[in-house]
């Protein structure tokens, strides 16, 4: 009876998604006319002369896309000047804490109670219907799902604030009957990461998990401990494990090592796209990676091309207007407040019926220091066949430039951690670059005879290492992540100093 009802409410998620997709330009257009509506009660819409926009285009000629530098003069009014309606018109209660992967300093989203509920959680409805219409058979609902995110923190300022990954405020926040099904709220939001580590450990080793959700660097971290700590292989612990749902960061440098330590076919893995400022996209289908652009969640989108991207007043299209095969920096106005707001990620189009995208990066994670315009998936799908080709499995990484002499020629420069190490570092290094070279021209140009790019440096780091450079910047678990690429060297060299490598 629980297997026919819960598999009929998912068939009902379905329709939601069906519904938006064979209307996506109608969805979009009510989710402006309804952001617009709102956001007239504040002062952002004051300032911006939101009484005045009648249109898409009358809205891009008055409001400017903004960087979380443009939004921290207002997030200060609600935080501190203890002001309403200031970016929505509903209380903000909660703010999910990120620190980005490029900045040190932490940056607090609004999270209002629409955002919650009709952005974050109606998204993970999404994420289960099209999960379950591309497998009817799913039964991952009759055990647990084992849930590892961030950390509640009560915000400093003030009693009626707090703070915490987005994770931490989705799980603070779920309904009675969805929190009996996952990990303990008690263990999941505990603040010291060792102590939740081992208790989440003690708590799953008895528990019929059948599903992951997580980030998948740290999710690895958590399984090899529940390894280390039984002795047993996880299919034994669990015989009924099913799917990990992941997002966060790319699965592709994580795929093996997984693989590895489930070592069956029965295991799936369905990729999500949920970050602090939204839910943007599910995987779409079982036959691809590709994740459908979620359209019904109270966000208008607007992309920047890459020839905008530097720009100081840079031009946006709609989602009319997008092309397969470009890259895209993604641009978001939200119900939690957020008013074409350049979060920083990039994305590819695959197919606009429907609109299925693939995650390329972010507009300041690449390497263009010799005009090669390296990208994060450049790096992730040349490592993997770097992988296969030599055995080797890759737990992390991190690159920038390096110089050599006065001519400004130079190289990249790799921190690798190995799971596996290869046994010929200098084939790895080879095929790398010779991947490298296939997926981006530009690279593959600067690389000719070796005049302004030569051949990658690759530095082994030891199992842990970067562990132990996040943990040393009190940056482990939940939404924080190790840079993959940077064009200035402040990463590499930081985490040189913090492991006592020789420079």
């Amino acid at each position: 009876m629980i297997k026919q009802i819960t598999r009929a409410v998912f068939k009902s998620y379905y329709k939601s998604v069906e519904k938006f997709m064979n209307d996506p330009m109608g969805t979009q257009a009510q989710n402006f006319a309804y952001l617009i509506e709102h956001g007239r009660n504040t002062l952002f819409g004051a300032e911006n002369q939101f009484d005045n926009i009648k249109s898409i285009a009358d809205f891009r000629q008055k409001v400017p896309v903004a960087s979380y530098e443009n939004l921290r003069p207002y997030l200060d009014k609600i935080i501190i000047d203890k002001q309403q309606n200031v970016l929505w018109d509903s209380p903000v209660k909660w703010f999910a804490m990120s620190s980005g992967t490029t900045e040190d300093k932490s940056k607090y989203i609004p999270v209002t109670q629409e955002s919650l509920e009709n952005c974050h959680y109606r998204c993970g409805y999404h994420m289960l219907g099209l999960y379950a219409h591309n497998y009817p058979d799913t039964e991952f609902f009759l055990g647990k799902t084992l849930v590892l995110g961030g950390s509640q923190q009560i915000n400093n300022i003030g009693k009626s604030a707090f703070t915490g990954d987005i994770s931490a405020i989705l799980m603070k926040n779920l309904p009675f009957i969805v929190k009996m099904a996952r990990t303990p709220e008690e263990i999941a939001l505990l603040p010291d990461w060792e102590e939740k580590l081992q208790k989440l450990t003690d708590y799953a080793v008895k528990e019929d998990i059948r599903a992951f959700l997580g980030v998948p660097s740290w999710m690895l971290v958590l399984l090899k401990k529940i390894v280390a700590d039984t002795g047993k292989h996880l299919p034994d612990l669990w015989k009924n494990l099913e799917v990990f749902f992941h997002g966060g960061v790319s699965f592709t440098p994580f795929r093996e090592q997984y693989e590895k330590l489930i070592p069956t076919e029965k295991m799936r893995y369905w990729e999500t796209y949920n970050a602090s400022e939204g839910f943007f996209g599910v995987q779409y289908s079982n036959k691809s990676k590709d994740l459908l652009l979620l359209l019904d969640n109270e966000i208008f989108y607007e992309f920047l091309p890459v020839s905008e991207w530097e720009k100081e007043h840079p031009q946006a299209v709609t989602l009319a207007d997008v092309e397969i095969g470009k890259q895209y920096a993604l641009v978001i106005s939200t119900s939690g407040g957020l008013w074409r707001y350049k979060i920083g990620d990039t994305i590819e189009f695959t197919s606009t019926n429907p609109y299925l995208f693939r995650i390329t990066g972010r507009t300041k994670q690449f390497i263009n220091a010799f005009g090669e315009e390296l990208i994060v998936d450049n790096a992730d799908r040349a490592l993997e066949e770097a992988c296969k080709v030599t055995g080797a499995k890759v737990t992390e990484y991190t690159a920038a430039p390096v110089y050599f002499g006065d001519n400004n020629s130079g190289a990249h420069e790799w921190l690798v951690e190995f799971e596996t190490k290869p046994a010929d570092l200098e084939q790895f290094a080879t095929v790398l670059d010779e991947n490298l070279k296939k997926l981006n021209s530009d690279y593959e140009a600067k690389r000719s005879y070796n005049l302004s790019l030569s051949k990658p440096v690759v530095r082994v780091l030891e199992p842990g290492d970067f562990y132990k450079w996040m943990k040393s910047r009190e940056k482990v678990g939940g939404q924080n992540k190790v840079p993959k690429l940077s064009n200035d060297r402040k990463y590499v060299d930081n985490i040189i100093t913090v492991l006592g490598l020789k420079s």
